[in-house]
Formats: structure tokens, sequence, C-alpha cells
């Protein structure tokens, strides 16, 4: 019983230490078990008088959890696309497939080759061996790729910029960067290319052994959050000017400078005290995820709400405003961010969503996603959506291009 009652004290503290009493909206009870391995997440409430615990369930959001299945088969078609491209003369041997994505994987690559005979074409056979090529009509799209890299670049810069601007001594650890390369939409050299051509931007130090991408310069007029530039095109004034009063929003939203854009799931249904709770963390002021966040205290509720606004600007960056939990932890240290990163973000479930569909759990940013399809599209997914519609699929921007080496199962 002792041992019992250390454990639902100990997690009580966590969420507390996470969270706080102030500024921040509840999910789950006082004394709670959560089970963070799966999609859903259940809450056990110690009750009395011998009845049945409550269950608060994490609920699923299906669109977004489908964007994890739709995007497999355009992933594998781009990463064959990118191997034969690799190769001397653009064509690969069958027999050397093995060699590129392993034994286990090749078969779904095999599979790709035959179902999708308008994006590749196998020649060879008989005393020659077979080989995979593109065919002429998806080397022609492909060749529109070096224009989609072109215009992605000062994008890349940009963000860049602004992922070291975010961290606590202007610099990233570039293992982190090359961590999430795909996510941002870096080509696999950009250590080569990208950085030594902005050396006025960026340099590459050892520090402790380590090497890391630093910040040369900083700039003032990048330090505006992507929730800052929605609010300031869709803010509602009135006539004179002012703000127009808001009532108690039925969806948690609400228009101010402070507010972020919140979605709940379908089955999610909220009383008014926790609407009230909503609304005013929704208008509680807090320091811009630019400023260093050595200069907050981490249980002060403003500084709460601002690792909130760090981990949207953060996913705001990426392409596909996604990262992997795995991804989203490696830049603990440099953030700053929360030791229980997990139930920060469950906690504001209206902003993220968490699914363990695919290999990997990932986080989502639930405002730039339509249902399954992503709202504002880069020049390279515009780029991998044409490519990937040879195979007949209308929607396919669900695959930011992942290099060969991270295989889709």
């Amino acid at each position: 019983m002792k041992s019992l009652c250390t454990m639902f004290l100990g997690l009580h503290q966590s969420l507390e230490s996470c969270y706080g009493k102030n500024g921040a909206f509840p999910l789950m009870g006082r004394n709670s078990v959560q089970r963070l391995g799966s999609v859903w997440v259940q809450i056990m409430h110690i009750s009395s008088g011998g009845r049945r615990p409550k269950k608060k369930i994490y609920h699923r959001v299906h669109e977004l959890d489908r964007v994890m299945d739709l995007k497999k088969k355009p992933c594998l078609i781009l990463q064959l696309k990118s191997i034969i491209q690799s190769q001397k003369h653009q064509s690969l041997l069958l027999r050397d497939l093995e060699k590129q994505v392993g034994f286990v994987h090749k078969w779904n690559f095999m599979a790709v080759i035959e179902k999708y005979p308008s994006i590749f074409r196998v020649n060879g056979g008989n005393r020659t061996p077979p080989s995979v090529e593109l065919t002429e009509k998806a080397k022609r799209i492909a060749d529109e790729e070096a224009e989609a890299r072109k215009q992605m670049e000062p994008i890349l810069v940009e963000n860049l910029r602004k992922l070291l601007m975010m961290s606590v001594d202007c610099r990233v650890p570039l293992e982190n960067i090359e961590f999430i390369e795909s996510e941002l939409g870096l080509p696999q050299d950009f250590k080569e290319t990208l950085i030594p051509k902005y050396s006025e931007f960026f340099s590459m130090k050892d520090f402790n052994g380590r090497a890391y991408l630093q910040l040369e310069n900083w700039d003032s007029s990048l330090a505006v959050t992507a929730r800052e530039k929605r609010f300031a095109r869709e803010r509602v004034l009135d006539s004179v000017g002012h703000a127009r009063k808001a009532r108690v929003s039925k969806d948690g939203n609400f228009s101010g400078p402070y507010a972020f854009l919140m979605s709940y799931p379908a089955g999610f249904r909220a009383n008014m005290s926790y609407l009230e709770e909503v609304q005013r963390w929704q208008k509680m002021e807090f320091p811009s995820p630019y400023l260093n966040a050595r200069r907050f205290e981490a249980a002060d509720p403003k500084a709460r709400k601002r690792v909130v606004a760090v981990l949207h600007e953060l996913l705001s960056l990426t392409m596909e405003k996604r990262m992997t939990s795995a991804q989203l932890d490696a830049f603990h240290s440099e953030f700053l961010l929360p030791a229980r990163l997990l139930l920060c973000l469950i906690k504001h479930h209206g902003i993220f969503y968490i699914t363990n569909k695919g290999a990997r759990s990932t986080v989502f940013l639930k405002e730039a996603y339509d249902g399954s399809n992503l709202i504002e599209k880069s020049p390279l997914l515009r780029f991998n959506n044409k490519f990937v519609a040879l195979s007949g699929r209308r929607e396919s921007n669900l695959c930011n291009g992942i290099s060969s080496s991270h295989i889709v199962t």
C-alpha cells in the first residue's frame, strides 16, 4: 500500500511540475496512471465507495492517423527515385537493391516497381542482368526537382536561422540538425553546400568535442513566430480599432495576441468550467520563444505557456508540421524543454496530436491540417506530389522525400 501511494504521489508531482495549477487547463485528474505506449492514453482515477474508476481517453483524430497510413507508398516511390538517381548511369541493377535497402525492405521496393510501371521501367533479362530506371515521363518530372530545391533554399536558410535563434546558446549539435534534415527539407549534403554558401549566417564549430551549427548574427526581424503571423493576418477589429469582446468559446478558441488555435476531436466534450480555464490560459501573456529560456523560471505559468509556443514554432519550421517524438526529445537541452515533454503535449491536445501509427510516435501541429491534407505546401512538397501523382494518386502530400537511409516499413 505504501509503494502504491508513493507511485501516485510521484505522478501527481510530475504533473504539477510540468503544468501547475495556474495558466494551464486540466486534462488529467490528481491521481492518475497513464499508458503512453499507445495512441490513446487511459487515466484511472482512484474513487471511493467501491465504484468503478473513471476513465479519460486520449481521443483519436482519425484524419491525422490516416496521414501516416497514406504516406507509406509515396515515401517508397520517392526513396527509390533517389536511389536510382544516385547511380552513375541512372539505373540500378535489381540484384544491388538489397545492398541499398536491406533484404527485408527489398521486397517492398520490388512490389513498388511492379505496381507502378508508369514510374519505373525494368530492363534486361536473359543474359543481361535486370535493372530498373525511371520512365521517360518520370525523368522529365524528376528534372524539375532542381528548380524546387532552388526555390527551397531561401526558406531553408531562414528556418535554420530561426531554429538557432530559439536555442539558448544560438547553436545546435549538427547531429540534431541531421536528425531532422528530411523534416526541414534540407539536402543530404547541406553541410558541404548550404552552410559554406551562407557563412555570414552560419558556421560549424566544435564545443567539448562535439560539432555544432552556430548562428553568426542575430536578426530581430526573424524573431516573429508563425502563431504571431497568423494572428496578424486573422485578427478581428471593430470600426474603432479595438479588439471585439469575446464570449467564452465553445471550441477553446479566443481572438487575442497570446492565443493559440485550438481543435478538439469530435468525441471530446468540454464543460463550461474547462472552457473558462482554457480562455484564461489563452488570454495569459507569455515571453517570446525567441527570448533566451534561461531568463525565466520553469515553474512560472507564463514560462510554461512559452514552452508550448516553442514546440508550436519548432513544428511550424518543418515542411509537414510534424516530427517524431524522438526528434522533439533530441532538442531538450537546446530549448530547455520540460523533462516530461510527452505530458505537456498530451495536456495541450487542442494544439498537438500524438499518433502511434507507423514505426514511431509522431507529433502533429493540428492547425496545419485540413482533415488529412496539409494546408500550406513548400515547393519541394509540391514537386514530390507531382512526381508521386504519376502513380495515379490524387493527393500525396504525405511524404517529404525521406532519404534512402530512412526505410519505411
